[in-house]
């Protein structure tokens, strides 16, 4: 073997070799995407290692489960104790072994042949190591599609992030209000229990009628019902938000204030919160980072769709009679049918829809920032409205109502309607406030950089109450 072709030999091996030493370093982009989360929800994260800082976050988890829950309270349990937000963490592992194995040189192909004589001679044979040579100039250009590829990933796991502080808080503002409507409904069956055994002894007296004793245990009994559905409603809040959090056992005895907040004032206008929700906007981002992938794919593309499995490499041949030979051996595609054009087509194609997709996500996240910023004013408007108009209307009717009757100028009838219409009015002013809190809900995750589902949320607002029908919807 000559000096000329050992050398040959010898820096195709050091090529190969070089390219065995990368490793996965696990973890890698967790930091980015806790100070993102923090940042946009002034909420941490963690992420399940193994280590003591696990048991550390168990007894947070455990000291924040010891008081009565706040929003903000479920929120950061959500972060810590959601397995599923475990799982998605994962996610930056595969995108970082994707970044890792794009800049490994693929390995290369031994090829070897045998050959027997059939007369007398020796025996011969042929090998070669061949080397995709292209591919080792790709291997720039791929590493940047990996590294937009890991980009989107933090993006997108910070996103799955926030989706989920979304949903644990309107969970949580959802079993708030089904406990208040559950109280509210408490006092009602009291309140009717009482008054249906007053009614009992004035017509044991002989002071009422059969019939007006009859719609006060009416009364009585529709309290009752609303009740029982009352609690199982509270019952389906709780274990929703216990899912979202990931509690389960003892766990699930946490308790909460027992009313939901007043509206929050409105402090800043929706051209302002537009401008705000694009510069955040984590979808926006993951858009931008296709936009760098079809970018850097185009350039792969361009100069090397034809020679895409050329390859380079050395051969050893030893002839029957002895002899060995060794040199070069290459492999070079011909472009009689394929010149590259339909790669170049399709990448560049992408690149225009990436682009196009990017400038459409834009202008949908404006509409639903101006969309939930007027779902936010509209529910603050209705809340406020039954707070200090609807409200106290009700209680001064039935206050009026009772004097009347108790001066016989009206009946039971009328008296029981106005109480039934106070409660109507108590049920919806809870369902006002609930739908206030959702609908600042959708609002806080635009501006934290998640485009959120309105169908979904208009369909979480619309139908039952908390603890029963909608006005008007009957029951009474």
């Amino acid at each position: 073997m000559s000096a000329k072709s050992l050398r040959l030999a010898g820096a195709l091996v050091a090529i190969v070799s070089t390219s065995g030493c990368a490793t996965v370093q696990a973890g890698m982009g967790f930091d980015e995407v806790g100070h993102t989360v923090a940042e946009r929800t002034g909420r941490r994260i963690h992420w399940n290692q193994g280590t003591a800082a696990d048991e550390a976050v168990e007894q947070e988890v455990a000291a924040l489960l010891g008081k009565p829950l706040t929003a903000e309270s479920a929120v950061q349990i959500a972060l810590l104790n959601n397995p599923n937000l475990q799982a998605t963490y994962e996610e930056l592992n595969i995108a970082q072994a994707d970044l890792v194995a794009a800049g490994l040189f693929r390995n290369p192909v031994f090829d070897a042949e045998l050959r027997f004589a059939t007369e007398g001679g020796g025996t011969g044979f042929e090998m070669a190591l061949v080397q995709d040579f292209i591919d080792i100039l790709y291997i720039p250009l791929r590493k940047g599609i990996a590294g937009a590829n890991f980009e989107a990933a933090k993006q997108r796991v910070a996103g799955e992030v926030i989706d989920l502080a979304g949903r644990a808080r309107a969970a949580f503002y959802t079993a708030q209000a089904s406990a208040q409507a559950l109280e509210m409904r408490k006092k009602v069956r009291a309140a009717t229990e009482a008054s249906y055994a007053l009614a009992g002894r004035l017509r044991a007296a002989g002071n009422i009628t059969e019939l007006e004793l009859a719609n006060e245990r009416a009364l009585f009994e529709q309290a009752r019902l609303d009740l029982r559905t009352a609690e199982l409603e509270s019952f389906r809040a709780r274990e929703r938000l216990n899912v979202l959090v990931g509690l389960w056992g003892e766990q699930t005895a946490w308790t909460t204030s027992a009313r939901l907040p007043e509206p929050r004032p409105d402090e800043v206008g929706p051209e302002g919160l537009e401008r705000l929700a694009v510069e955040r906007s984590l979808d926006l981002g993951i858009a931008r980072a296709e936009i760098e992938r079809a970018a850097r794919a185009l350039g792969l593309a361009r100069p090397f769709a034809v020679f895409a499995d050329a390859g380079l490499g050395v051969t050893a041949e030893r002839e029957q009679e002895g002899d060995l030979g060794l040199g070069p051996a290459v492999a070079l595609p011909l472009p009689f049918f394929n010149q590259g054009q339909p790669a170049v087509s399709a990448a560049r194609a992408e690149l225009r829809s990436a682009g196009e997709r990017y400038r459409a996500q834009a202008v949908a996240l404006r509409s639903q920032v101006r969309a939930a910023h007027a779902a936010v004013t509209a529910a603050r408007e209705r809340a406020e409205y039954y707070a200090k108009v609807l409200l106290p209307l009700r209680q001064r009717i039935v206050e009026q109502t009772q004097l009347q009757y108790n001066a016989m100028q009206v009946g039971a009838f009328q008296l029981l309607q106005a109480k039934t219409e106070q409660i109507d009015a108590g049920e919806a002013y809870i369902r006002a406030l609930l739908k206030y809190w959702l609908a600042q809900t959708e609002l806080d995750q635009l501006l934290s950089g998640r485009m959120t589902s309105l169908e979904a949320t208009a369909n979480m607002n619309s139908g039952r109450s908390p603890s029963g029908p909608a006005p008007g919807g009957g029951g009474h």
